[in-house]
């Protein structure tokens, strides 16, 4: 069980890391807003993040 627990953290460490490198600071903070609204149970908080999700990966309309 401690196995998938280290796996599990190193996953989403590795997340962490990619997301910051590919769109900064403000991607860690959409990442952030989306999981601490869903662990609350905030669909606004949740919400924010998601749109600041998708308008990184979207990025600058052309």
């Amino acid at each position: 069980m401690p196995a998938i627990a280290f796996l599990a953290a190193v996953f989403v460490v590795g997340f962490e890391q990619f997301v910051e490198l590919r769109y900064g600071p403000s991607g860690v903070v959409g990442l952030l807003l989306l999981t601490i609204g869903i662990k609350a149970k905030s669909p606004t908080c949740s919400s924010i993040g998601a749109v600041v999700l998708a308008l990184m990966v979207s990025g600058p309309a052309l």
